[in-house]
């Protein structure tokens, strides 16, 4: 659970938590407190369960990378994120892992919005905004998606050595854009979530900056992932842009027999075609650079899975 300032909520979730599941040996419970400045700490710790603290507030994508990379340390089965303000029910957790224990599938998440799903009191602006964010990231990847931006899911040990996320105000959406790019497809199981009309949410409670903030990860994300789609689609729209222009310039000197008048027309053409020529050209250089990222998410991968690259249990120190 990433936590931040959830002394009121947290006991409560702590306690319904199930201890055993189903097809798993052992159940354990990681608090990431994100740099809290009430008594969350310490109630994790007088609950008994385990805890990372940050000192400052770093962001939930950084507290859930947190949480992954202590997971892979311990060589745990599967990772499950729930948070820790009770609106979701833990006796979901048991039906969100058995895709993995299965092994129907590596990477699960929960649903508000599929058939069965429910969002008990949500807005109808975030319910709508939920939608329109569901659509464009399904335009993305290419595969229909209903809710990208629930933080309940499950990962099995494969996901998280395969995970690589850089944004750290949210993680929901680039996950999607990243296990995309390795064709991993994401199971979407339906889930009750309650909004209580008294909290506001501490990731999407101010909308437009939410937006803002989740665009620009999803923009650096699709970069990053898809370069060769990102570039040669802004060269085509320049590409047309200046086509378009300088086939009116043309026409017009056809009509008229004179440039004068609409030079603007074929300067402003062969500006959008030389842009558009260059962006041409970045995108098959970020292609030739998506190789070296590709290569070095192996070896990533293989440290991972040896335990070189993660620091063991008792040299956790996170400030």
């Amino acid at each position: 659970m990433p936590c931040l300032n959830e002394e009121e909520n947290l006991p409560g979730v702590i306690d319904s938590l199930p201890r055993v599941l189903r097809g798993f040996d052992q159940v354990e419970i990681l608090v990431v407190d994100d740099g809290s400045t009430d008594h969350t700490a310490e109630i994790a710790k007088n609950k008994g369960v385990l805890l990372i603290s940050h000192i400052t507030n770093r962001g939930v994508g950084e507290a859930f990378r947190t949480a992954v990379d202590y997971a892979i340390a311990q060589r745990y089965d599967v990772l499950v994120n729930i948070d820790g303000d009770g609106q979701f029910d833990p006796d979901d957790i048991s039906r969100i892992v058995q895709p993995i224990v299965m092994r129907d599938s590596e990477i699960v998440t929960g649903s508000r919005f599929i058939p069965g799903g429910q969002a008990v009191g949500i807005s109808s602006t975030k319910k709508f905004g939920n939608r329109m964010l569901a659509n464009f990231i399904s335009f993305l990847v290419g595969h229909k998606h209903y809710d990208v931006s629930c933080g309940f899911r499950a990962y099995s040990r494969e996901a998280l050595l395969r995970m690589n996320l850089h944004g750290s105000f949210t993680y929901t959406h680039e996950t999607f854009l990243d296990f995309a790019a390795k064709n991993y497809a994401i199971t979407e199981i339906p889930i009750r979530v309650t909004y209580f009309p008294d909290r506001n949410s501490r990731v999407a409670g101010n909308l437009a900056a939410y937006a803002i903030k989740s665009f620009k990860i999803l923009a650096r994300g699709y970069r990053d992932y898809f370069p060769l789609k990102f570039f040669w689609g802004i060269s085509a729209i320049l590409l047309i842009l200046g086509g378009a222009l300088i086939a009116v310039f043309f026409a017009l000197y056809v009509a008229t027999g004179l440039f004068s008048g609409n030079l603007y027309l074929g300067f402003s053409g062969a500006f959008f075609l030389s842009l558009g020529i260059l962006f041409f050209v970045v995108g098959l250089l970020a292609d030739m650079l998506d190789r070296t990222r590709t290569n070095q998410e192996r070896i990533l991968y293989i440290l991972r899975s040896s335990g070189g690259s993660i620091p063991d249990k008792d040299e956790w120190n996170y400030s």
